[in-house]
């Protein structure tokens, strides 16, 4: 009687938070909180109301918005959640998939809310969703001796960084370098940063994982079978269920590495280390990894007449001294003209740090800053990307300084992320992201959302256009975790013709496509878990 009589009261007053036409309609999304309410143990239903939000609530817009990385999104163009959810606990998790699925209400999942289409909170489909917001559900466990790390889904790669560091300074995760980015969401699509080329992708780094799926049972990787666990890693875990926590492979990082930053124009030969640049950063010691930034700037040196150029910011990292990192790069790479005043040794943790590393962080900063899920500032972008096979020509690269010097100047990205080391001991199929042996190297291409965005959605497309021939091709790849609707669109059913569909899902997974749609089919055949570019089943091919 106990629990009823509260689950009463916290329904009548979650209930109160709508603002229905008329008292005796109840709709999905009401149906839908009473049902969390009804299911929540007694020990748990007197903070349920706490976890849950709809747009009545007056810190609803606060939470939707908090973990919102890109602004492009917060418009009145994208349907937001009828109802949030910020589960604390596992069988939270199972009761918000157990009852969307029985009152019809779909399900975004958001955990770092980067999405570069914003679609895990946000929808283009005029269908009401649940945003379940993983924020509250972070723990990081960290077990030195044996090398492994457990993540809840809520974590933040500086959160999964930090708690690393806490137990090991010899001790990383090979994952990315923007410290807001949800490792959940960064795992699902592959997830590369700084030590890809000596330890491959974060995707290949996970011995483990538990998920929720559609029946609402807690899987992990002896329940769900070797397929299901494939396409968890790297084939975008939304299509198939709700990732509640990850065990982690942890590698080893010397006590000192060396930390490269260097700055060139094309005033001062920029092109000239570029081109040489494409195979030979491949094919450096795993050891070493090194990345180019492309901005644009003004120049007193620049020949044009309004001053504009294009500057190329070089980072890297090398697993070791900076003496025999200087020695490999004259030997290998003696175009780059490194010098020992363009590198520093520092600690793992200062190098994720370090503005000489990133670029975007100050010496002041702490470790502890990477708990703050508010450090690094939000941009509006459109962004795409492309896998690079043949070097670019001397005249292909200077198009492409043309191409950027179009548009003002700040506003537009352009980032060669090298391949190779051990990335080319992967066979295509080893995981659903393919770009294994024979990628050179990875673009990102990105313009800021500001002034016209017409012309700027006009301007990266055109952008696109212009890299088509010097890029990979049959399929043209892209990364997931970019993800670009550009490439197509399922319909707000999910389903999609089988041609259409091969279009986008080839770009991300080339013929691992076909294997995650028979992963799909075996687990939720009537495509309980979709959104705009999800894996469909076999069923919903209307041109089968």
């Amino acid at each position: 009687m106990a629990k009823t009589n509260s689950s009463l009261v916290i329904f009548t007053f979650l209930f109160s938070l709508f603002s229905w036409g008329s008292s005796d309609y109840i709709d999905n999304p009401t149906k839908f909180i009473r049902c969390l309410v009804v299911k929540s143990p007694e020990s748990e239903s007197a903070t349920v109301g706490k976890l849950i939000y709809t747009p009545n609530n007056s810190s609803y817009i606060s939470v939707y918005e908090f973990s919102m990385r890109n602004p492009r999104f917060n418009t009145s163009t994208r349907l937001k959640p009828s109802v949030i959810v910020t589960p604390e606990s596992e069988s939270q998790v199972q009761n918000v998939v157990i009852c969307a699925k029985m009152y019809d209400m779909q399900i975004r999942v958001r955990s770092g809310g980067h999405d570069f289409e914003g679609l895990s909170y946000s929808s283009t489909y005029e269908i009401p969703f649940v945003l379940l917001d993983m924020i509250n559900y972070k723990k990081v466990t960290v077990n030195a001796t044996a090398k492994t790390a457990i993540v809840q889904a809520g974590a933040t790669l500086g959160e999964v960084y930090y708690w690393i560091y806490r137990a090991s300074n010899t001790l990383a995760f090979p994952a990315g370098v923007w410290s807001t980015v949800g490792a959940t969401g960064l795992i699902c699509g592959g997830g590369y940063g700084p030590l890809r080329r000596m330890y491959g992708l974060a995707a290949d780094n996970v011995l483990d994982v538990r998920m929720v799926d559609v029946k609402g049972r807690i899987l992990d990787r002896e329940s769900m079978g070797e397929d299901l666990f494939w396409a968890l890693r790297g084939g975008g875990c939304s299509s198939f269920g709700v990732i509640l926590s990850w065990k982690l492979n942890l590698v080893d990082v010397p006590e000192k590495v060396t930390a490269l930053s260097m700055f060139r124009t094309l005033e001062q030969g920029a092109t000239d280390i570029l081109y040489p640049f494409q195979t030979v950063a491949a094919k450096l010691p795993n050891e070493v990894d090194i990345r180019i930034r492309v901005n644009t700037t003004l120049s007193d040196l620049s020949p044009r007449a309004d001053k504009k150029t294009a500057v190329l910011a070089f980072t890297g990292l090398y697993l070791g001294g900076a003496d025999d990192f200087l020695a490999i790069m004259d030997e290998m790479f003696p175009q780059m003209g490194v010098v020992r005043e363009d590198l520093q040794e520092v600690s793992w943790i200062q190098a994720i740090m370090s503005s000489s590393f990133f670029d975007l962080f100050e010496d002041t900063y702490s470790p502890e800053d990477l708990l703050d899920r508010t450090f690094l500032y939000d941009l509006s972008t459109k962004a795409k990307s492309d896998f690079v096979r043949q070097p670019m020509s001397v005249a292909a690269i200077n198009g492409l300084w043309d191409k950027l010097l179009e548009v003002e100047v700040g506003e537009t990205t352009v980032i060669f992320t090298p391949y190779g080391g051990v990335l080319d001991n992967y066979a295509e199929s080893a995981l659903p992201f393919p770009n294994r042996a024979g990628t050179l190297f990875m673009l990102y291409e990105r313009v800021l959302w500001v002034g016209n965005t017409t012309q700027k959605l006009e301007w990266i497309r055109s952008l696109s256009d212009y890299l088509t021939p010097y890029v990979s091709s049959n399929p043209r790849r892209a990364y997931w975790n970019y993800d670009d609707l550009d490439l197509g669109v399922n319909n707000d059913q999910g389903s999609i013709g089988y041609v259409e569909a091969r279009k986008w899902g080839r770009s991300y997974f080339n013929k691992n496509f076909e294997k995650l749609v028979m992963v799909k089919t075996m687990v939720d055949p009537d495509n309980f878990f979709r959104h705009e570019q999800s894996i469909p089943p076999f069923s919903l091919w209307s041109d089968m």
